[in-house]
C-alpha cells in the first residue's frame, strides 16, 4: 500500500476529471462502485421487466393492428428473454464476474429491438414508438450500474442503428431527424447526468481510500500503526504457511531517545523519529508484502516475508548504516555523538506449530525484544539475531565483523 502522505499524488486531477483512475486504482474503484450497486441494478431491472409488460399492454390497447404480433415477438422473445437473463446475474454468485461483460451486450440488443419496432410500424405510429428510444437511453444512464464509457457505448449504438435506418428509408425522414435530435439531447442531458454522479462517486471513493488510509497508519510517522500490522500480519502469516516461507522480525529500538527529548525538544524528538522512520522503511521495504510499522514510543518493527536469516542481517546492517547516514546529533548521547539504532531480529519457520498469526506474531515479537535487550546491554547501535537457542551480534562501534556467542 502505498504511503498515506502520498494517497493524493497517485490520483491526478486529471483522472477524475477523465473519470479514469491509474489501473491498479481504477480496478479498485470499479469493484467497489459495482458491488455497491448491485441492489439498485436488481431493482432497476425489476422497473425494466415491468415497464416491458407495462408497454405490451398498451400497445395492444393504442397501437393495435397488425403490427402486434411483430411487437410481441420482440418484446417477448428477445427483450423480456434479456432482462430476466440480466436479473439473474444480479444474483451475488454471478454478478461480480458476469454482469458487467454481460450488460455491454444486452444493453444495445435491448435497444436494437426498439429500433425494429421503429422501422416495422406505419408512420402515424412512429412518433409513439420511437419516443420510446429516450426511455432506453436514460435507462442506460442511470439505472444499470454501468460507467460513463460503457453508457456511451451503449446508446451510440443506438443513435447509429436508428441514424441508419433513417438513412435507409426504414423510417419516415421527418419524423426520423426530430427524433434523432431529441435522442441527441437527451444523450447530452443524460451523459452530463452520469458524469456528475461517476464523478462524485470517484471523489467518495478517495475519501474513503484516505480515510482508511490515515486509520491504518501512524499520524506522525506515516508507517502501519499496530492496528493495521495486526490485520496485515494475519494475511501475511497465512501465505507464509501457504508458501511456506519463513517470516522475519526486526524490532528496532532508538538509543537513548528520552534523553534526546530531554535535550533537544519534543518537537526535535518528533522530527528525529519522523526522519529515522523514513530511513528504516528505505532500508528495510523490500517487497509488497514487508510490513514497516511503528510499535510504540520511540520503537519500530519491521516484518519480512520469505526472509531467512541471511536477509534479516542484511536488512540489519541496511537499517544501521541508514540511520548512521542521517548523522542527526545527539550531544546528550553518553556514548555516541550521533543518534543510532539497536536492533533484535528473529526469524519463524511456516513449519512452526502457530498456526494462528497472532500467536506467530507474539512470538516472533517476544524473540525480537529479548534479542534487542542483548543489542541494548552490549553497548547499542548495533543488532543481534536470535533463533532461540543461539544469537548473532553485530555492533558497529566495537567490531567490524558479526560474531556468535552460545545464548
Amino acid at each position: 500500500m502505498p504511503d498515506v502522505w502520498d494517497v493524493a499524488k497517485d490520483v491526478p486531477r486529471r483522472g477524475l476529471l477523465r473519470l479514469r483512475f491509474l489501473p491498479e486504482l481504477e480496478a479498485e474503484f470499479l469493484a467497489a462502485y459495482r458491488a455497491s450497486a448491485r441492489r439498485w441494478v436488481r431493482l432497476s431491472l425489476l422497473v425494466a421487466l415491468s415497464t416491458v409488460l407495462g408497454f405490451a399492454v398498451i400497445d395492444h390497447w393504442v397501437l393495435g393492428g397488425s403490427r402486434r404480433g411483430g411487437f410481441d415477438f420482440v418484446r417477448f422473445a428477445i427483450q423480456l428473454s434479456l432482462v430476466l437473463f440480466m436479473l439473474a446475474l444480479t444474483a451475488r454468485r454471478f454478478y461480480a464476474r458476469f454482469y458487467q461483460p454481460a450488460i455491454q451486450i444486452c444493453a444495445p440488443l435491448f435497444a436494437l429491438g426498439h429500433v425494429w419496432m421503429a422501422m416495422t410500424t406505419t408512420p402515424e405510429q412512429l412518433p409513439l414508438v420511437a419516443a420510446r428510444l429516450i426511455l432506453v437511453a436514460f435507462f442506460f444512464y442511470f439505472m444499470l450500474g454501468m460507467t460513463l464509457h460503457a453508457a456511451l457505448r451503449s446508446n451510440a449504438i443506438l443513435v447509429v442503428a436508428y441514424a441508419t435506418a433513417a438513412a435507409f428509408g426504414a423510417v419516415a425522414p421527418t419524423v426520423a431527424t426530430y427524433q434523432l435530435f431529441v435522442l441527441g439531447c437527451a444523450n447530452l442531458i443524460g451523459a452530463a447526468g452520469c458524469y456528475a454522479l461517476e464523478h462524485a462517486n470517484r471523489v467518495a471513493f478517495l475519501e474513503r481510500r484516505r480515510l482508511a488510509e490515515v486509520a491504518m497508519h501512524d499520524g506522525l510517522t506515516g508507517l502501519l500503526n499496530r492496528t493495521a500490522l495486526e490485520e496485515r500480519f494475519r494475511r501475511l502469516w497465512q501465505k507464509a504457511v501457504q508458501d511456506r516461507l519463513p517470516v522475519s522480525f526486526l524490532l528496532i529500538d532508538i538509543d537513548h531517545f528520552k534523553a534526546f527529548n530531554d535535550r533537544y525538544g519534543h518537537q526535535a524528538g518528533d522530527r528525529c523519529l519522523r526522519e529515522i522512520a523514513h530511513a528504516v522503511r528505505e532500508a528495510a521495504h523490500r517487497g509488497p508484502q514487508d510490513l514497516v510499522a511503528r510499535y510504540g514510543g520511540e520503537e519500530l518493527i519491521v516484518v519480512l516475508f520469505g526472509a531467512d536469516r541471511a536477509h534479516a542481517e542484511s536488512v540489519c546492517r541496511g537499517v544501521i548504516d541508514a540511520v548512521s547516514a542521517l548523522r542527526i546529533s545527539h550531544e546528550a548521547s553518553d556514548a555516541r555523538e550521533h543518534v543510532s539504532v539497536s536492533i533484535g531480529a528473529a526469524t519463524l519457520e511456516p513449519d512452526s506449530p502457530l498456526s494462528f498469526a497472532h500467536e506467530a506474531q507474539d512470538v516472533g515479537v517476544q524473540l525480537a525484544d529479548r534479542a534487542l535487550y542483548l543489542a541494548k546491554a552490549r553497548g547499542r547501535n548495533g543488532w543481534v539475531y536470535w533463533d532461540g537457542t543461539h544469537e548473532r551480534e553485530a555492533a558497529p562501534g566495537r567490531t567490524e565483523e558479526p560474531f556468535r556467542d552460545a545464548v
